[in-house]
């Protein structure tokens, strides 16, 4: 696992207050250290142990919180705070998270544990937390003004209940809700069941992480948290490819992956090489008669799924969101398309008055990912990464799942490219080809001043 270390300086002066429902006094009397993460590397599984065994999961560029026990009380402690975040090799942006990284880490309990989570508040304003889909009192709720004052600035709040259900959860704030989850506040919540279930089955394997996106312009580093629709950076667990890690699995793993969306448009995600089934969502595991093969399950806005698989496919398998947009990095979405468009005998007069102009996208727009061109500083490209064969042409939303026969029990690191046996790789075909058979050209448009009528959406680019 990566390192991590505690900052007791966070707590000079910061004083405890009750959210919600009353706490006992005895819950005041000593916090857990804060645990601090400065790694975006996946962080080996945390295995527990206090408290009742589990089967931990891998949060995909994250790491999960640890605890303490205290009278039978799991105890944890959060610290919403500013971070600096690497998105992409080259691109970091300012973003608020928890414990010095966005999202924050995640926590795992077990179904019937009592749980006690202080929140210590190093925003720049005031603060709550909303445990995401839990069955819990009211008053533990994290909906400030309405079941709970805000927490306000350099002020540490308790919540404490118990985790009745199983199942894939997240937690968030519900305070400035706009600017806090447009700057990366959110995290994961994974509940595990206390004895075997008849609708969970173990798995060998069990990955989350959350989808999120922001909009920053080129060369910024703050996300414009006024954007409704229209983002450009599309993350998992605020990483973008080429900084996404992969999913490395062993031959024949049974594999969950969870998955949950905080952003503001849904998320078909996409797995090449394998049937899932979806045995869960937000409301816990799914019924099997339920459940049929999918290789996609559309996450929606606020929604988790819970995905499983057998993982009988050796090789390098895409997984991706299916929205072409999502697996791109930064956009011009004003730029026009010049597909087809001839610039022979332009270009030269145009470089006449600006010596670096280039054409863009007469061919598409594959060429100009594999060029690389320069870029203002701490900016994503809109396609990058390479593969074992040339240029992956991929950004955003993207990640590999590596199949491996030789992938040890509980080994998670990157086993490098799959090494394809012979004859199994598409080639190019040097036979003869034979001229394609072509319907008869269409008929000439008919004589006269007829008016063609043309529709067009008055929002060129109302979002995704």
């Amino acid at each position: 696992m990566n390192p991590t270390h505690s900052r007791r300086q966070f707590f000079a002066g910061s004083l405890a207050t009750v959210a919600g429902l009353a706490v006992s006094r005895s819950a005041l009397a000593g916090l857990p250290e804060p645990v601090i993460q400065s790694s975006a590397a996946t962080a080996a599984p945390l295995i527990p142990n206090t408290g009742r065994p589990y089967n931990p999961v891998v949060t995909l560029n994250g790491w999960t919180l640890p605890w303490r026990m205290k009278d039978g009380v799991k105890e944890f402690h959060l610290v919403a705070e500013p971070v600096l975040r690497e998105v992409a090799p080259g691109f970091k942006v300012n973003m608020w998270g928890y414990n010095g990284q966005s999202p924050g880490p995640t926590i795992e309990v077990v179904e019937g544990d009592r749980v006690r989570i202080f929140v210590t508040n190093k925003l720049p304003e005031h603060t709550t937390i909303h445990w995401h889909g839990q069955r819990l009192p009211n008053g533990m709720d994290g909906v400030g003004g309405l079941t709970q004052p805000q927490i306000p600035v350099g002020k540490t709040y308790v919540y404490e209940f118990e985790a009745r259900r199983p199942g894939t959860f997240m937690y968030h704030p519900h305070a400035d809700e706009m600017v806090q989850m447009a700057m990366g506040m959110m995290g994961f919540w994974v509940t595990h069941p206390k004895t075997k279930h008849p609708q969970i089955s173990e798995v060998d394997r069990d990955f989350c992480f959350l989808l999120n996106a922001f909009d920053v312009e080129p060369g910024s580093r703050t996300p414009k948290v006024n954007t409704m629709t229209d983002f450009n950076i599309w993350c998992w667990n605020s990483r973008a490819f080429p900084a996404i890690d992969s999913l490395n699995v062993r031959l024949n793993d049974r594999v969950r992956i969870r998955v949950g969306n905080l952003t503001m448009t849904n998320h078909p995600i996409h797995l090449h090489g394998h049937e899932f089934t979806v045995t869960g969502t937000d409301g816990g595991p799914t019924p099997p008669a339920s459940r049929w093969p999918e290789v996609t399950a559309d996450v929606a806005v606020g929604q988790m799924r819970q995905v499983e698989f057998i993982a009988d496919e050796l090789g390098d398998w895409a997984f991706h969101c299916h929205k072409s947009h999502h697996t791109m990095g930064a956009m011009g979405h004003s730029v026009p398309t010049m597909v087809g468009v001839d610039h022979r005998g332009l270009v030269g007069k145009i470089q006449q008055l600006v010596p670096d102009y280039m054409v863009m996208g007469e061919r598409g727009m594959a060429d100009m990912g594999e060029m690389e061109m320069p870029l203002p500083d701490n900016t994503a490209p809109m396609m990058t990464g390479s593969g074992p064969y040339g240029p992956l042409e991929m950004g955003g939303m993207f990640s590999v799942l590596k199949v491996r026969a030789d992938q040890k029990p509980g080994d998670y690191q990157d086993p490098g490219w799959f090494k394809h046996p012979v004859g199994t790789v598409a080639r190019e075909y040097t036979g003869p080809v034979a001229e394609a058979t072509r319907p008869p050209a269409d008929p000439k448009p008919p004589a006269g001043n007829a008016t063609v009528l043309k529709a067009r959406k008055p929002n060129p680019h109302a979002g995704h």
